[in-house]
């Protein structure tokens, strides 16, 4: 490989605009107790990112991606760095690697640039939540091998790592639930919820009514495992297993404890067409804090249906999740659940002008707001028309 073509960097990007009809409850970004994104009619900023990519040496390369959002405690920063080793062999098992702030690979939903979705605005409840509160600051290490190379229609990869910095995950799906939108928190940044009186007692719990979620608490190490299968590069399935081994009992000046956090993903999709995809995700696991002050598990599932029709795609999700309780404080509040119907349609202009429509409903429970004197029960829903223009 030439130096020019080490020395290539390429950058593209994506802005997303959209015009929103809301209700009018006050989203968790705001600490109210909402959980989609937006509230009342409004035109805002929905995404904007900048994707810089390029070479190190023949089989090294490097990928950084920074946002822009409107809403949230911070407007600006990154939410994945990485490098990656790759080197070339003609052996049928391969061998990759990759270190610095990023995302274990489990979704099949966001795929596109910047770990979004490229089916619809409102992400699954699963995927909102790993925007929210989960990245590693660590290590990976894969061995694959393609099918191809060995003439059979069976691809295969198996990949582990090692982490720190994700101690506090588990924090608004204990307070807040699952939430459905599209924000990444950055690196650095701060997740508001609710000022809610079992959380900030001083009596009780007493924590903050935030998280920073990618503190390195305790010192320990996490690790995940994964295994990805993939059929005639039509079906796919991806198995994880993670945990971040944290001390449930560390707390820090902040007032920020870490949380064991652990959980089983299973991702599924098929391609029945070049133009139909159905995709599938189960998360189940559990979260503790504390001397068990609270302790929670959890579990959601989407199914959801995507056809491409020449420059359009409409794609149908329904989303089901629920956090059970079952801690020392019965007076802190932490059972919720929902279920959602997503249906987006979104139309390609050309390489770089994009139109979207999008349709959101949703009812969900959260036991905890009727401490502040709210009905448990919302039902929410919001429209969304997007303009989008991406650069390559």
């Amino acid at each position: 490989m030439g130096q020019s073509a080490l020395n290539a960097q390429q950058v593209s990007g994506l802005v997303q605009v959209n015009l929103v009809k809301a209700d009018d409850l006050t989203p968790w970004l705001e600490r109210g107790t909402g959980i989609l994104a937006y509230q009342n009619d409004s035109l805002n900023l929905q995404q904007s990112l900048l994707n810089v990519q390029g070479k190190l040496a023949s089989s090294v390369s490097y990928n950084v991606v920074a946002n822009v959002y409107q809403q949230g405690e911070q407007h600006l920063g990154v939410t994945q760095a990485v490098i990656r080793y790759k080197p070339l062999s003609n052996s049928h098992t391969r061998f990759k690697a990759r270190g610095g702030f990023f995302y274990p690979r489990m979704s099949l939903e966001n795929v596109d640039i910047g770990w979004l979705s490229p089916y619809t605005y409102t992400q699954s409840a699963i995927n909102s939540w790993i925007g929210e509160e989960l990245r590693v600051a660590g290590v990976e290490a894969s061995l694959y091998s393609a099918g191809r190379s060995r003439r059979s229609p069976l691809s295969w990869e198996v990949t582990g790592g090692l982490f720190k910095g994700n101690d506090t995950l588990g924090t608004v799906l204990s307070w807040r639930g699952f939430a459905m939108h599209d924000r990444q928190s950055l690196h650095n940044d701060r997740v508001n919820f609710a000022d809610y009186p079992s959380v900030n007692d001083p009596n009780g719990i007493f924590h903050p009514s935030y998280v920073e979620p990618f503190h390195e608490l305790d010192g320990r190490i996490g690790f995940y495992l994964g295994t990805h299968l993939s059929y005639y590069q039509r079906t796919q399935l991806r198995y994880y297993f993670y945990d971040n081994q944290a001390d449930p009992n560390v707390v820090n000046h902040q007032r920020l404890y870490a949380w064991r956090t652990k959980f089983h993903s299973l991702a599924f999709s098929h391609d029945f067409t070049s133009d139909a995809r159905l995709i599938a995700q189960w998360l189940t696991g559990s979260s503790a804090m504390g001397q068990r002050f609270v302790y929670i598990n959890f579990d959601a599932w989407y199914l959801m249906y995507s056809h491409k029709f020449a420059a359009h795609r409409i794609s149908l999700r329904y989303d089901d999740f629920k956090v059970r309780e079952d801690d020392i404080f019965p007076m802190d509040m932490n059972n919720s659940n929902g279920r959602g119907v997503t249906l987006a349609w979104r139309y390609t202009i050309n390489a770089n002008w994009q139109l979207g429509l999008e349709q959101h409903v949703n009812r969900n429970q959260a036991d905890i707001r009727s401490t502040l004197g709210e009905s448990p029960q919302q039902d929410q829903q919001q429209t969304l028309a997007v303009v989008q223009f991406r650069w390559r």
